[in-house]
């Protein structure tokens, strides 16, 4: 099994050598996380759109029970 305890040592060692604010140490995060940036981009775009799907999906069956509720009231009359 892989020691995460001896993984987290080595990347706070290195951070400190390397002098934790320089660009080494800042490009390798930023590399290490851009693709969880991006994943998190793709899927709230997806996510934004199936929202924006079923709220016009409701708006439709809101207009279309209207429609018969005005129906049935002028067919009553």
């Amino acid at each position: 099994m892989y020691d995460l305890k001896a993984w987290v040592e080595y990347v706070v060692e290195w951070a400190a050598k390397d002098g934790f604010l320089t660009y080494g140490f800042l490009t390798t995060v930023i590399l290490a996380l851009t693709p969880f940036f991006l994943a998190s981009a793709v899927l709230s775009w997806k996510l934004a759109k199936m929202i924006e799907a079923r709220e016009k999906e409701q708006k439709k069956k809101q207009k279309r029970q209207e429609n018969i509720a005005k129906a049935k009231q002028l067919k009553k009359d």
